[in-house]
């Protein structure tokens, strides 16, 4: 069996209209999210040849492949989930989700600084990549990351709980070149409740995640 498959939506194909058209989320899902899952176990595949074979010329390559898939796999997964058809707004302690409101307050000194942020971070990536809001456990605090492709200029340790795609292949049949749009627009389909529940297992996680002196 292979170690990972593709996750199915948590909504059917419609439910994000008119923000994200349903076949962006048809493609974006069945094909370039299918591809991620099929590239880290092909790669894995190709490793324990490699290892049975003690054949090493290709490992550079196989390891970028490797970290390349997976992350996609594993940004994607979070993606669909974080959201809704129903979303959007500003998290509330009236919502249930008080802690991260503080939380996003105490790291960027209010929702509106981070809200900022986050779209700068997202619209602004050269060429493809990623807007991440993620916990970092070091500091105990939340940070936005701005990733390049699906690995680059990460933080090690820190744990993304809410990520916005910003690769073409999210936006284009809609947004054509307009990717501030798309980040603009995705504000109103964002589930709070499923960032909160990630920011609350990411806090409660810190210790086992990285251990410091």
């Amino acid at each position: 069996m292979a170690p990972y498959t593709l996750p199915e939506l948590p909504y059917d194909y419609a439910a994000l209209e008119p923000v994200i058209a349903p076949e962006i989320i048809e493609l974006h899902h069945d094909k370039h999210h299918a591809a991620y899952v099929k590239g880290a176990n092909d790669t894995l595949e190709q490793l324990e040849e490699a290892r049975a074979e003690e054949a090493w010329g290709a490992i550079n390559g196989l390891q970028k492949n490797l970290a390349f898939h997976l992350s996609g796999h594993i940004l994607h997964s979070i993606y669909w989930h974080n959201m809704t058809g129903d979303g959007g707004g500003e998290p509330l302690a009236a919502d249930g989700v008080g802690d991260l409101a503080d939380a996003i307050a105490e790291s960027f000194g209010s929702y509106a600084g981070f809200k900022s942020q986050l779209t700068k971070a997202a619209a602004t990536t050269q060429g493809s990549g990623w807007g991440v809001l993620a916990y970092e456990p070091v500091s105990g605090k939340l940070i936005v990351e701005q990733v390049y492709d699906h690995q680059g200029n990460v933080g090690q340790g820190s744990v993304p709980i809410l990520v916005f795609d910003a690769w073409e292949h999210a936006f284009y049949l809609q947004y054509r070149n307009q990717k501030v749009d798309f980040i603009e627009a995705m504000w109103r389909v964002v589930n709070w409740q499923d960032v909160a529940k990630r920011y609350a297992a990411a806090e409660e996680r810190a210790d086992v995640l990285l251990l410091a002196p």
